[in-house]
Formats: C-alpha cells, structure tokens, sequence
C-alpha cells in the first residue's frame, strides 16, 4: 500500500479469522505480526519492552512502557527489513486477510478547535453579524468533552441520529463531516502534574485521522449558552493506524509545532476538499499542554482530536457546512446530484499523508464511514 513503506512502520491491531487480536506494524500491502517477531527475540534488547505487551488485543500497554520503546521496536523492524530478515519474512500476513481493529482502547476522549479557520466560518454561520471569534480565542484553545465508548474504527457504519431541536425529537436533517488528525497518549500522568509543551513528545505515541460526524442542526441548538453534545457524542471514527511522531519528524513545521499534512475529504468516493493541517492555529503540543495545565491526568491510549482542519482557501475546508456554507452552495456530485448534508447511504471518506512531494511518502491511512438509516424510538 502506497505511503506505508520503511519510513512509515506504523502501529496497529489486527485480527486474522477465528484468531485472537494482536498488535502489528504496516509494510506495503502487508501487516507484520509483531508478537511472532517477538517470540523469534527480534526485539531482544528493546529499551523497557515489557513481556507479552505486543500480544494483546491494544496497544496500550506497549504505549505505556515509553517513548524509548516505541521508537526502539519500530527502529529494529527497520534493521531487519533492510538486512531481509528471515523472521519479518515469516511475521508478514496480506493486509486484506485480517481485520483491523481500533488501535488502542480509549478511555477519555477530548475535541479541540485548533483551526481559525474553522473556528470564523462557523461563527458566521451560527452568530451572523457578531465578532466571529471571541475576546480570548487566540489565548488558549477551546475543547469538550467527548464520548469514548462512540469510537468506532474505519469502515464502521454510522447510524443517523435522533436529537432536539426547537419542533422536538427527530433525527438530524442535518449530518455532516468533519476532517481531522487526533493524537494518542502513550505515558501517562499522575493527577496534579501538568504536561509542559517541552516534554509533549515523551507522552504522544503517535497520530491518526478522525472524522467526527456532527448533526449541526443539534449542535446550533443545544450550543445557546453550553456546547457540543448530543450534536457530537454519537460517532466519532478513528483511522486504524498510529502513525509514530518518529515518521512525521521530517514534516515538523519548526516555527509552530504543526505538521504538513495534506487531507482529501471524500464523498461518495469523490475528492470535495483537500485540507492542511499546517494552517492549524494550535498546535499539538499547545493542545496537551492545556488540557493538562490544571493537574487533569492522561492515561494511555487517551484520544485528544485536533478539531475540523479547514484552511483560508476555497476548497480546503474540512466539513459540509463550510463548503456549502450551509446550503447556500451544494456540492456537486459526478451523477449530477447536490449534497448540502449527508443522506443515508451516503460514504463519507478521509485520506492523509505527508511528504510525497519529493520526500518519502508517509500514509495516514483512510477513515471511512456509510450513513446508516436512523432507528425508530421506543418509547
């Protein structure tokens, strides 16, 4: 697969059929059984690599034995692959013989708004003719609280759902995408010791794609005066590969933390926007660092989502309301239909990268998604 060769080697958890659940790494079309390589003494020698921790069913034990150890196993897949190791040979099963699973298990999951972007054009939507950022906006970044037990993997469908508006219950006329990066935790903290922005990348094992599906009639209701929450808690989904911070190190933007990575937002496997990350306004280190700043502790295989990546230009914005500016201007669909919002049936899709532009490719992998038709109501 295009973008997951040497200079990649992400994480993941696969499952092959009637097998239990184990973490693996990506080469080309392949995944690498890591607990084989394990047992053959591959990572003999690995700086704190805890016994059995690459056999389990996430990977958030093997998160938690460090930064030394991710970066350790990771370095010694790539020694063997270029020596032709034999036992990678052996470890190697085809990707399109197993199940990929959710990465890690979340425990607590937390959405930014890192994008100005974003953060205007949806000002100017739900509050027209008001200042679209607020005083202290550029002082500290915004987030909620979102619903772990909503992640789903890739490729898992997603059920319109049912809200509040001003009428009452019904589900949502208004169902949307939204294109982001999230980054995990790998070493957690203990309650009362905030993470300063100099020590992010010894407690972030890696990033993936998200797309947190957004009912936006829901959300313009309920954010008068809270925020976001049965507009958003129904379906967040997580890209099955955890792209080390080790890989995107060559795409680090040194003047503000942030990374080049470049977005196709998809819809009905058409490419409808192509968003940057670079143009974030937080970064990532500035996101941990203030979600921790009170003493709030992380734990690993925490998920913290950047926010919708939308950019200054047309047609790098990261969601439907922006692209369609809420209607005003639907998209077009190859078979001549217009999309304002998804409609059930519907496939959602994002891919990111970085490099590729001279550099080697690194994949971010894809997150997909099909609009399921909304369940009746009990009562």
């Amino acid at each position: 697969m295009e973008g997951f060769g040497r200079d990649n080697l992400p994480y993941g958890v696969a499952r092959r059929a009637g097998g239990a659940a184990a973490c693996v790494s990506a080469i080309g079309d392949d995944v690498v059984w890591l607990p084989t390589l394990a047992a053959e003494g591959a990572f003999d020698g690995v700086a704190g690599l805890a016994a059995g921790v690459l056999a389990e069913s996430s990977l958030n034990r093997f998160l938690a034995c460090g930064r030394a150890t991710w970066s350790g196993v990771r370095s010694r897949l790539g020694d063997l692959l270029d020596r032709g190791d034999e036992r990678v040979a052996a470890a190697r099963v085809p990707m399109a013989g197993v199940e990929l699973l959710l990465p890690v298990h979340v425990g607590d999951f937390v959405d930014f708004s890192a994008s100005l972007h974003h953060a205007v054009h949806m000002a100017r939507l739900f509050r027209p003719g008001t200042d679209p950022l607020r005083d202290n906006w550029r002082d500290f970044p915004r987030g909620y609280h979102g619903r772990a037990g909503s992640i789903v993997v890739s490729g898992t469908g997603v059920i319109r759902p049912h809200g509040r508006v001003p009428a009452g219950v019904r589900p949502t006329a208004s169902l949307d995408v939204e294109a982001e990066v999230g980054f995990v935790v790998g070493v957690g903290t203990a309650v009362g010791r905030p993470i300063p922005v100099s020590a992010v990348a010894d407690h972030i094992a890696g990033v993936v794609l998200l797309n947190d599906w957004s009912a936006r009639d829901f959300q313009s209701f309920e954010s008068q005066p809270l925020g976001p929450f049965l507009g958003k808690s129904f379906a967040t989904s997580m890209s099955p590969w955890l792209v080390t911070l080790d890989a995107l190190e060559p795409y680090r933007i040194a003047a503000g933390g942030g990374y080049e990575i470049q977005f196709e937002l998809q819809l009905a496997g058409v490419t409808i926007s192509w968003p940057r990350f670079s143009t974030m306004y937080w970064s990532i280190p500035q996101l941990l660092a203030h979600a921790t700043l009170n003493g709030a502790p992380v734990r690993p295989g925490d998920l913290f989502g950047c926010g919708t990546t939308s950019g200054p230009d047309p047609w790098t914005e990261g969601s439907l309301i922006e692209l369609t500016w809420n209607g005003e201007h639907p998209v077009r669909l190859p078979d001549g239909t217009l999309r304002t919002w998804l409609e059930d049936g519907d496939t959602a899709g994002l891919r990111g990268w970085a490099g590729g532009d001279g550099r080697p490719l690194v994949s971010l992998g894809d997150v997909t998604g099909t609009v399921l038709p909304a369940r009746p109501l009990e009562d």
